[in-house]
């Protein structure tokens, strides 16, 4: 049954008592005078049963433990133990200080509920809210600066040996379940003991410096492989539809399946490794939704990227989410600039990103819903060969004139481009006539091609897109816009302070809850600093003004001497206790 926190303040509360010694300008004394506003325990009655069972710990508690555990980088088992000793927490908690608030499985339960109900994701707009009232973001159009950063992920990354191996001991603990027996027992009586191993690698004999005998392990594996997917093929014959089991089996065989085609090679009767890196490999069992990333040519990571939008003015996060490690940047650049319309309740004026956002598709998705996107075109093109850039493509008259003068209205068809709805269309490019080029002073640094032939200058899907694009740039106002990018770069900074280079959890979904609850400390941390530089006293409703605070302050210490007293009257200490 959903348990609520009294109205009536108690007066032995740590935050009534130590609010001072802890400091009202930190974020513990933030949350102490503003937790209330922050959190209310009926947004989350539908967790609870409406009528039965014992009051629950009030989940305006747990909320406020979720963001101190954030801000505190901790685990949850230091999470329980600094509500129960720290006094920074219990002040934040509005607690006594002898109280135990919570244990450390209703925390974690907490906050399975809200990762299950996707109510994460109203913790994560009551910032927003929350900065709206308190006059921090005021009214306006927002300007949406876009950005990404990656994330490690939690789960191991191993190589095919180990990882199909890692995937069997998985199934085979499915199978065993399922036939509710112990899975050593089960792996040793159909002859898969020694995939029990932590390391398959580390227990075999193999000659790794010998290609036969490499082949010949990894044929035993794939081999292994094969016939346990026959036998979860046939558990699930005998299982029917929604029986317990019966999904776990087909999730972890599917997964296997996945693992032996991305990275074996089948023919011949050989089995190898395959020649290079499959396009969405899995890299972990444990967590199968990680995968390769790359932030440049020469740094890679493994797991996620962490994408948000910022509000250039105001510096609140607006919108959060969590992509692939190998998907774009700009993959969910225009549902984050909806979000933060959703989340804010405010129009975005303009999105703004730097050149990741800056593709053709990108650009067209806006125009088609009539936004504006600013970001950097990127330069491209073969190195040392005169850019594109450098021709005048007029697009009324069709004619592209090279920097030497020279013009061509020649189009050829320069094959096929998929849009991003998935349909082909026809792709053009200007080609200059042989002769013209061939005369040309500065041929051996705009024609790379062999033989005699003319440069030829392709039209891209996007092309008057992108010369807007490429005409802003080049204007005064664009470095504007350079320096408004970089209120997203200080976010992701904060993010990375508050623990998000590496996940906490296995999973993208659990993931976007960290990130969610990072930006919620990271928005609340500039409000509370707003707040401290304002002077503000906060809302007189949660807070006890200083005279009450002080004779409340009054009253303990008399009670407190009043036990003392008792004490040394009676020579042993009374029967009942006034103090903590």
């Amino acid at each position: 049954m959903l348990g609520k926190r009294s109205a009536q303040l108690g007066m032995f509360e740590a935050d009534h008592l130590y609010l001072d010694h802890v400091g009202e300008n930190t974020f513990y004394g933030f949350l102490a005078r503003h937790r209330g506003e922050l959190f209310c325990d009926e947004d989350f009655g539908e967790f609870y049963s409406p009528d039965w069972g014992r009051p629950s710990v009030p989940p305006s508690l747990l909320a406020t433990a979720l963001l101190l555990q954030t801000h505190d980088k901790v685990s949850d088992e230091e999470a329980k133990a600094r509500a129960d000793y720290d006094l920074r927490w219990k002040v934040a908690l509005g607690v006594e200080v002898d109280e135990r608030p919570f244990a450390k499985s209703t925390l974690q339960l907490f906050r399975a509920q809200l990762v299950l109900k996707e109510k994460m994701r109203a913790v994560f707009q009551r910032s927003l809210e929350y900065a709206r009232q308190s006059g921090y973001m005021k009214k306006h159009k927002l300007r949406a600066v876009l950005d990404t950063t990656y994330i490690l992920g939690r789960g191991a990354v191993k190589d095919t040996y180990n990882l199909l191996a890692d995937s069997m001991r998985q199934l085979l603990r499915a199978l065993a379940q399922a036939e509710g027996t112990e899975v050593e027992a089960w792996a040793t009586e159909h002859g898969y003991e020694r995939y029990m191993a932590s390391s398959i690698k580390g227990e075999a004999e193999v000659d790794w410096s010998n290609e036969r005998s490499r082949s010949e392990f990894l044929e035993g594996i794939v081999t292994d492989a094969d016939r346990l997917l026959g036998l979860a093929d046939k558990a699930l014959v005998s299982l029917a539809e929604g029986e317990a089991g019966r999904e776990r089996i087909q999730r972890a065989a599917e997964l296997m399946r996945q693992l032996i085609s991305q990275d074996v090679e089948r023919g011949e009767g050989k089995v190898s490794l395959k020649e290079g890196v499959a396009r969405d490999r899995v890299v972990s069992v444990h967590d199968p939704e990680m995968r390769h990333g790359r932030k440049s040519s020469s740094k890679r990571f493994d797991g996620h990227k962490a994408a948000i939008a910022v509000d250039a003015e105001s510096q609140l996060i607006t919108a959060v989410e969590v992509l692939a490690g190998n998907a774009a940047d700009s993959e969910q650049a225009l549902e984050l600039t909806t979000a933060s319309e959703e989340n804010t309740g405010l129009e975005v004026g303009e999105t703004i990103g730097d050149c990741a956002y800056g593709s053709g598709n990108t650009r067209q998705a806006f125009a088609d819903e009539e936004r504006k996107l600013v970001a950097k075109v990127s330069r491209h093109g073969r190195r040392g060969q005169i850019p594109k850039e450098e021709f005048r493509i007029n697009l009324e008259n069709m004619t592209c004139a090279c920097p030497t003068g020279q013009s061509t209205q020649t189009l050829i068809k320069a094959g096929k481009w998929t849009d991003r709805h998935g349909k082909k269309h026809q792709r053009w490019a200007f080609l200059f006539d042989a002769d013209v080029c061939s005369a040309c002073s500065r041929r051996s640094e705009c024609v790379k091609a062999k033989g005699r032939q003319g440069r030829s200058i392709r039209l891209h899907p996007q092309e008057r897109l992108l010369q807007e694009a490429r005409e802003l740039q080049q204007s005064a106002a664009f470095k504007e816009y350079r320096q408004v990018r970089q209120a997203a770069e200080h976010r992701l900074a904060r993010l990375v302070q508050l623990g998000m280079r590496q996940a906490r959890y296995f999973g993208r979904r659990k993931t976007l809850f960290q990130l969610m609850m990072a930006a919620t400390v990271a928005n609340l941390t500039l409000v509370a600093n707003k707040m401290e530089k304002n002077g503000s006293e906060g809302s007189p409703s949660l807070s006890l003004s200083s005279s009450i605070l002080a004779f409340a302050k009054s009253i303990w210490s008399h009670l407190m001497h009043l036990e003392l007293n008792l004490t040394s009257i009676g020579g042993q200490k009374p029967a009942f206790r006034l103090g903590f």
